[in-house]
Formats: C-alpha cells, structure tokens, sequence
C-alpha cells in the first residue's frame, strides 16, 4: 500500500453522538477519511492492513484499535473482514453521567492522545482484558440494537468500562517504553503529565524525593535521559496538551491558557509560535496528514 499526503479529504461526520456498526468489509474503495469522532474498531474476523494517519499496521482476528478524533484510517482487505466500529462524539461524553466529567476524562488520556504515534495500533495490554473488552462490544451491540428502558444505562455502564481500559492499556505503553530506558523514567514522566497544571509537584526536590534520585543530580540524570532539561520537558508536554485540545476539543485560547498555567493566552500563543513555526489559528487548519491505499 503507498502512503501518500492528502492535503484535501472529506470530515466524516457521525450522524448520531453514538453508533455501532457492523460490517463485511471486502474491499476498501473509499478515499482516506478523517473524523469528528473516537471511534473503537474491533476486528472480529478477517486480515489486512490499517493504515492509521501515516503508520501501516496488519490487523487479524481480535484486534482493537482506537482512534481519537481527526485520525485518518484506510484499510486494505487481504481476507473478507467482519467489523466493529463504535462511534463517540464529544456530545456522548459531556451527556454521560457514567463516564463522570468529560474534560477530566479528556485531561486524563490527552498526553496520550498527543503522544498516540508512538503507541498506535492494537493497545491490548492482557489477553484478559481484550476477551473482556469483545464481549462488552458484543454486549453493546445486541443493546443497541433491542433498545428498551434499561439498554441507556447498560450500555453507558459498558462503554465507561471500554473506554478506562484502553485508557490504562495506551498509558502502560506509553509509560512502559519509556521504562526501557531507565527503570523509572517512565513513572517519572508519567508524574509530570499527571501534575502538568501544578507546579508545586513538578520541582526538583519533589521529583528527586518521590523517585529516589538524589536532587543534586536530578538534572544531569533526566536531561541524559530525555535530551532536554526538565524546564524544556515540562513546556514541550503542555504545548502537546494545547496541539490535542486544539484538534479535539472547541476550548478558546483563554481557556487553554487558564487550564495549563499560562499567565495569559498572549504568553501561551507566543510559546506555540516559537515551537511550531507557526500560530495555533494555523496549527487547527492545517490539520494532521492523512494516507491513501
């Protein structure tokens, strides 16, 4: 399959704020699409390739993927493939009790969102949780499909579930290959993401104490092993934060900056121009490239 760059593609919009789809997937004759939506994709039969913004990735039975919002995902079918897809808008999420407050969950999982590269395709952690996660899309799916007084409830039960395990498969990951480098990086880096909006836990001396590291040395020891110093790190991961809440969510600059500890959203717009080469109004239209079958 050859990559290309789609500079021009259509926004697939979900006609509802949630849906489940199965299909029979023979042939992939549609362009690359983005769109306004998670989506869950759980491949239940069936082989190929996905292609996820620019990486390939071979897809088989029982394989989940995750794909936030404004991701481009093409397949090439190499065996009929039956599929799962259920779509999320924003609007799901800000209506569900059960999935407690949007922004937190959002807050909670957008480092990884703004890292995904570096985790995508299947996320599974355990084979227990990917039999758990099949039969809960399964569950899902027979709700939506024989709706009565019950099936909102049960179904918003499910889809909290889903959604907090591949929220804690995707942060593993993440944290785990940074543990490959040292043992304790990736706790580290993970207490800097947790606690971006207070500087308070984010010092040397409480870095150095909550990790064993001696503060004298804690400098030396994390620019050797992240290549820039914490300062850098800790501004770099909270202009990763505005890059995903610029794309997926509809927060002002104002409020970007609130959320983040800018001092005001000049300051916040002036660290993203530096950074990126360009303005945020920019960054949002430029959008993410996309790949093509």
């Amino acid at each position: 399959m050859e990559l290309t760059n789609i500079h021009t593609m259509i926004i697939e919009e979900a006609q509802k704020v949630f849906e489940v789809h199965v299909e029979e997937i023979s042939s992939w004759n549609q362009r690359p699409h983005k769109h306004n939506f998670f989506e869950i994709v759980y491949v239940e039969q069936g082989n190929g390739l996905q292609c996820i913004n620019e990486h390939e990735f071979t897809y088989g039975p029982g394989n989940i993927f995750l794909l936030p919002p404004l991701d481009c995902h093409s397949f090439k079918i190499r065996e009929t493939s039956r599929v799962y897809f259920i779509r999320l808008t924003v609007h799901y999420f800000l209506r569900e009790a059960q999935l407690a407050n949007y922004q937190v969950w959002f807050d909670k999982m957008a480092y990884v969102l703004a890292n995904y590269n570096k985790v995508p395709g299947d996320i599974i952690g355990t084979e227990s949780e990917r039999q758990f996660i099949i039969q809960t899309i399964k569950s899902v799916h027979r709700e939506y499909l024989s709706v009565d007084a019950y099936s909102h409830s049960i179904i918003s039960g499910a889809m909290a579930s889903i959604l907090n395990i591949l929220a804690r498969s995707i942060e593993h990951r993440y944290v785990d290959s940074a543990n490959e480098t040292d043992h304790k990086l990736g706790e580290v880096l993970r207490h800097i993401h947790t606690h971006l909006t207070q500087p308070e836990q984010l010092s040397i001396p409480v870095l150095a104490e909550r990790f064993g590291i001696a503060a004298s040395y804690f400098s030396e020891y994390f620019k050797k092993a992240v290549q820039m110093t914490l300062g850098e790190y800790i501004m770099k991961s909270k202009l990763k934060l505005v890059e995903t809440k610029v794309l997926h969510t509809d927060l002002s600059l104002k409020e970007m900056a609130y959320q983040l500890n800018f001092s005001d959203s000049s300051h916040l717009a002036r660290a993203f121009k530096k950074a990126y080469g360009m303005t945020v109004k920019e960054f949002k239209a430029s959008g993410q490239m996309c790949c093509a079958t």
